[in-house]
This record gives structure tokens, sequence and C-alpha cells, in this order.
């Protein structure tokens, strides 16, 4: 048997004997013809077969594997999705997809009869509520529109990682297993650790910041855990996080720079590593500005009270209709779908940002707006050790708990600031998917903990 190709290098194959194998996603029975559509991971592969007469003998092999007589069954009765190795011909054909077929074929199936799917993946459209799609994801992510979120979310890993590679930067692996929380005990998961109490880690953070010290300018992929009682379209209890930090910055202007080129880069992997599947769903891709447009916090609430009919002046947080009407007004005056919010109150950041020095109660923080949601969060840091302790203190908390933590910054540490990217949030606002759980893979959150 001829080495397997794949279905996209038909085209280049006409007038040669090849092997393919896929899933049988279509049969299509003509009176003198049968078509079938083989998938894999590169697309379709239109097979002809004359249509069987009963007297002769059918074109497919019976799988030697399969225990059950209906591996040796017909390949006009084989169900849709069973898996199949498609020996033959390849002729040009305009008609068919990637303008070649496959004719003169020899069927053998490779895997015994397949159950029928949930709902039928060969359709364009996708009849089928998301907790039927998420309950049979090993089978629903087949279909080509439901798997094309994920190959985004790939190439927005790959262009992460570019991005970061070209601008220096170290890629770490941290534990997922720690002894203290990192944001607050109150969303962590316990676990017992031996007889220990540990939790799963909320973050990287105190991880990355202590990278610094050895390497200057780290990042990381990596899975994260919020054990938040949220139930709503945009939060999970398990999510990937793309993390960086990086040193001898001067403020967290700095490392809004970095970012910029970060998600510019991770569009630059998107168009050149998944445009099948960005075309696939109509997507049109953000531009990236030279200089993503920012507004302070403050005034931010003074826009938004003057602008939108709400006045959210005194309270310590954007709510999702502010996040909304400031990507708005975002679009409107300075033509960007990215906006940064800066200088967030102390209050809603996490004892470790640096506080901005000109504005007691603001800090160094910020966020970024797309699409009208956060989408990362990010800032400067503190970097010296008593200001830990002065921070820790100002909150009422022990430092006995971070001393594993703390301990870096006794011993030097530079001016720093990181951010961090929620994967899922970030391929649900370029896919224009209602639900994060529609471009998460098993998604956990408070009702569902499997498949």
């Amino acid at each position: 048997m001829n080495s397997r190709i794949l279905a996209a290098e038909l085209p280049e194959q006409v007038g040669k004997r090849v092997t393919i194998a896929g899933w049988l996603q279509r049969r299509r029975e003509l009176k003198s013809v049968t078509f079938l559509i083989v998938r894999d991971r590169s697309g379709l592969a239109q097979v002809v077969l004359p249509s069987p007469d009963p007297a002769s003998p059918d074109p497919a092999s019976p799988d030697p594997a399969s225990p059950d007589p209906a591996g040796a069954r017909p390949v006009t009765a084989l169900p849709e999705e069973t898996v199949i190795a498609v020996e033959g011909m390849v002729t040009a054909n305009p008609q068919a997809p990637g303008g070649a077929e496959i004719t003169d074929a020899a069927i053998t199936s490779l895997s015994g009869p397949a159950k029928p799917p949930p709902f039928d993946l060969y359709r364009p459209a996708i009849n089928a509520t998301l907790p039927a799609i998420l309950d049979h994801a090993p089978t629903t992510l087949r279909h080509p529109r439901l798997r094309a979120g994920f190959e985004i979310a790939a190439a927005s890993v790959a262009g992460f990682r570019d991005a970061l590679d070209g601008l220096g930067f170290t890629e770490v692996h941290t534990p997922k297993i720690v002894g203290s929380a990192t944001e607050s005990g109150a969303t962590t998961f316990a676990i017992d650790y031996f007889g220990q109490p540990a939790y799963l880690a909320q973050s990287p953070q105190f991880y990355k910041q202590a990278l610094v010290g050895v390497f200057e300018r780290v990042y990381e992929v990596g899975p994260v855990f919020r054990a938040e009682p949220h139930d709503t379209a945009r939060h999970l209890a398990q999510y990937t996080s793309l993390d960086a930090e990086l040193g001898f910055i001067t403020d967290h202007q700095d490392v809004m720079s970095v970012l910029r080129d970060t998600i510019a880069g991770m569009l630059a992997g998107v168009g050149e590593r998944a445009r099948s599947a960005v075309d696939l769903l109509g997507l049109a891709l953000p531009e990236v500005p030279g200089q993503i447009p920012q507004i302070h916090f403050r005034d931010a609430q003074e826009l938004i009270a003057t602008g939108s009919g709400r006045d959210p002046r005194g309270e310590p947080d954007l709510c999702p209709a502010d996040e909304r009407w400031l990507c708005e007004w975002a679009v409107r005056e300075h033509g960007s779908e990215f906006l940064f919010v800066t200088g967030y109150p102390m209050a809603k950041r996490p004892f470790y940002t640096h506080p901005d020095p000109a504005l007691p109660g603001y800090s160094n923080g910020f966020d970024l707006l797309f699409r009208g949601l956060e989408l990362v969060t990010g800032g400067q840091r503190l970097h010296r050790h008593a200001d830990y302790l002065a921070a820790l203190a100002a909150r009422g908390e022990d430092p006995a708990p971070y001393s594993g933590y703390l301990q870096v910054f006794e011993h030097g540490m530079p001016p720093h600031g990181g951010f961090a990217i929620g994967l899922e949030r970030w391929t649900a606002r370029l896919t224009g998917a209602a639900n994060i759980r529609q471009v998460t893979l098993f998604p956990r959150d408070l009702h569902r903990l499997s498949p």
C-alpha cells in the first residue's frame, strides 16, 4: 500500500495512485455512482465509486481487527464517522474539494462501524445545543466549525510565543500545586498534599516574578484555577493563562508597550497559521494600532457618567456595561477595538501592585479592553522587600504564608511588571462566541467535571 498522504495534497498528485485515510464524513449514493467524502486533519477528499451491482463484490475490504461481522460489510453500508483507508487514482475534477478526487478506489475499514454522532457532522450548520455539544465533545469537536475555534487558539499561542521569543523572553513552566494563595484564599481550590494543606495555583504570579530575577524576561502558557462561584458566559473554574513578566522597566507603560506587540504577534499568528479557520467562520481580524489608546480610570468614570446615563463614580471597578460602553467609545473616537484603562484603584488590585506615586489610592495597573470585555490585566509590581511588608500590613495580612515568595525581594529585584491573557476569553472575542465554553476544550465550571 502507498504511504498515506493528506486530503489537501491530492491536487499535487493527479495521475498517481495514492492512499488517504480519515473519517467517512458523508456518503451519497446515486443510480450509477457513489460519492464518499473523507475527512482528515487537512480537509476533505472526494472518492468516486461505481454504485454496487448486487451480483458483484463490493470494493471494501474487511477490517481484520473487527470482532463484528459488520467489519466486512460493503462500503455502501458503512456508517458515517467510520475510519477508512482509500487507495486509488487521483483524477482532476474542478467540482471536487481542492479540484481533485480519487477514482478506481479500494476501501478498507480501519475501525468498527461507527455509532451515529449526536448530530450530522457533514452539515454546515450545527443543529445542537451547547450542553449537547459539550456532553459529546470528543465527537462533536470533529465538526469543522467547532474545531475552527481551537485552531485559532493554537495559532494565537504560537503567535504569543513567537512575539515574546523575539523580544528576548524565556519560556518557563511553574508548579500548579502551591503552598499559599496568590490572590485570595477564598477563591482557591484546596487540596491535601501528602497530609499538608495546599492549593491549585490561581496564577503563576509569584513564580514569574521570582524568575525575573533569573532571566529578566519570562513567559508561561499553562492552566490556572479559580474557585469563584460564577455561572456566567465569561467565567471558568479552569482556563489557560498566557503570562509574561519583564524586569528593568520604568513603569507600567513599558509593560503596555510589550503587551501591544504581543497582541499584534498573536493576530499575526492567527492570520498565518489559521487562515482557513478564519475564513470558514467569516471573521474580520482586528488591527492593532501602533499605539493603543488609553484612558485613566478616573477619566473613564467621568466619561461614562456624562455619556452613558449611568454614574459609576465612586465605584472601585468597571462593570461589564461600563466595559462595553468604553469599547464603543474607543471605536468611535479612536477607530480602535482595543483600549487601555490605566490607574485602577489600589483597593481592587492585588497587594503586589505598585501604587501610582503621583495619585494616592490609584495604581500603576491596567486592563486592556477588547470588543466590550476586559481581556488582559497587568501592571507594575512592587520590587522592594520593605514595600511588600508594608502592603501586607496595610491589608491586615500575615506575611508568614508568603515567606517563600517574599524572600526573593530580600536579594535584590529590579523594577518589573507583567500581564496575563486568558486564552479562552481571547478566542471567544475573536470568534464572536457568545459563551466562553464554545471555545474551551472540555470546560470546567460549577456544573461540569466531565467529559
